[in-house]
């Protein structure tokens, strides 16, 4: 690892969030899924689709999971975009928010988000990289003919894509900036674009729900065409479904059935979708069960032993961590911190291994013994609590100067309420109360 990259993984571990990079150095526990999940990735770069639903419990790694995942599927060259599903935000029953939160997400191995002007850019430079390799004449002309070519089929649902596509290319090579950028823009399914951008392409409206399916049907040509073989789209907390109003919550779970068919279907070659719930969400009344036709396409037998669950089933089971999983990543953490430390002997004889068991049975039983809600403050308390003192002071020991504390403030609400006994008020003098 780079010392870029692992100067941001530290740095992301000592604000408690999940780094968006590097997260193969300490993935503990995942190695059971590596080979069915490479297999499937491979099978959507030749042109397949698949369709993924992982489940665990607060702070059992969903979400490292999916970034996880993303890594190795940008190895292979694809795309990814990670979707957070909230209600007011990025609602699941409206297709076209989804589909424009992807492409203000949407990252390369090469771009961060969004690039989506990199990847149509740079299928247009592929395009006129063919039609010279062919020797046409007219660069133009060849390029127009290829591109209606390539996009014949996503023209025949979605024309409007299609158009767009050219009016942007059109008013690129006009120099007109402002009609350029606005169009790209509509590309990306923004709406309230300017009607001077829109009939200078020909297109008319803003995205729907309808149409966002064809969108993403025409970005997975475009990012095919470009090198990228494959899109990978995480739809992460969609447990949050369960919080709406019961007639939002119908559409949702209609929508997500329905990509589900679509995907099934062939109709996105190149799409890896990944979603990821609580249990209560897959098993819930509240949940994937309220409609049948959904509960019976995500159904899983999962047996009461998970080490016997297979990886190749449509739903994955995270088991969460426990103390030796526990110990195994603050060890793997802290030989990343050392490897770009000043002082990497001092920092490996200090915070040895029995001192990161230590912290992490302290660090677990102030969450009431629940290893499974611990990582998050766990690692940053041995990063920004422990590492960062050993390797600036020469003469911090933290088996006698660092004593753990853990705050109300500094928890989630799930580390809140499993932290709940220990931050209990001792008496009326405790409490605050926030007074005008």
């Amino acid at each position: 690892m780079s010392a870029a990259r692992r100067r941001e993984v530290i740095s992301a571990l000592r604000r408690g969030t999940v780094p968006a990079t590097g997260l193969d150095l300490f993935a503990v526990g995942l190695e059971r899924f590596e080979n069915a999940l490479d297999e499937e990735l491979s099978a959507v770069t030749t042109g397949g689709a698949v369709f993924k639903a992982v489940r665990g419990e607060y702070g059992s790694g969903k979400t490292f999971f999916a970034r996880w995942l993303a890594e190795r599927a940008k190895r292979r060259g694809m795309a990814v975009s990670e979707i957070q599903i909230s209600e007011t935000e990025t609602p699941l029953h409206r297709l076209e928010t989804v589909y424009r939160r992807l492409t203000e997400r949407l990252a390369t191995a090469s771009h961060p988000p969004s690039a989506l002007r990199e990847v149509i850019d740079a299928w247009f430079f592929t395009l006129e990289e063919d039609v010279l390799a062919a020797g046409a004449g007219d660069l133009d002309a060849g390029v127009a003919e290829l591109m209606e070519q390539r996009l014949a089929a996503v023209a025949k649902s979605t024309p409007a894509f299609a158009a767009a596509l050219r009016g942007y290319r059109g008013a690129r090579l006009a120099e007109d900036n402002a009609t350029a950028e606005a169009l790209l823009a509509w590309l990306g399914g923004q709406p309230n674009v300017a009607a001077a951008a829109r009939r200078a392409a020909g297109v008319r409206g803003n995205l729907d729900h309808f149409g966002a399916l064809g969108f993403l049907q025409g970005l997975l040509t475009v990012l095919r065409d470009c090198g990228h073989p494959g899109l990978l789209v995480v739809l992460d907390e969609t447990e949050t479904l369960q919080r709406v109003r019961s007639d939002v919550r119908e559409k949702a779970l209609n929508a997500l059935r329905q990509l589900i068919d679509e995907v099934d279907a062939g109709r996105f070659p190149g799409l890896y979708l990944l979603i990821t719930g609580t249990p209560t969400f897959f098993d819930g009344q509240q949940g994937v069960q309220r409609l049948t036709p959904l509960a019976q396409r995500l159904a899983t037998d999962f047996t009461a032993d998970p080490r016997f669950d297979s990886p190749r089933s449509v739903q994955l089971r995270l088991a969460g961590f426990d103390l030796p999983k526990l110990v195994q990543l603050g060890s793997a953490v802290r030989d990343l911190y050392a490897a770009g430390s000043a002082h990497p002997s001092r920092v490996m004889n200090r915070v040895d291994d029995p001192y990161v068991e230590t912290l992490a049975r302290a660090v677990t039983g102030n969450l009431g013994g629940q290893v499974g809600v611990a990582p998050r403050i766990f690692l940053r308390k041995l990063v920004d609590g422990v590492l960062d003192r050993v390797e600036e002071f020469d003469d911090f020991d933290p088996r006698r100067d660092y004593t753990l504390t853990v705050s109300s403030a500094e928890l989630t609400f799930v580390e809140r309420e499993a932290a709940a006994p220990s931050l209990r008020a001792a008496s009326v003098d405790d409490v605050e109360l926030d007074l005008p």
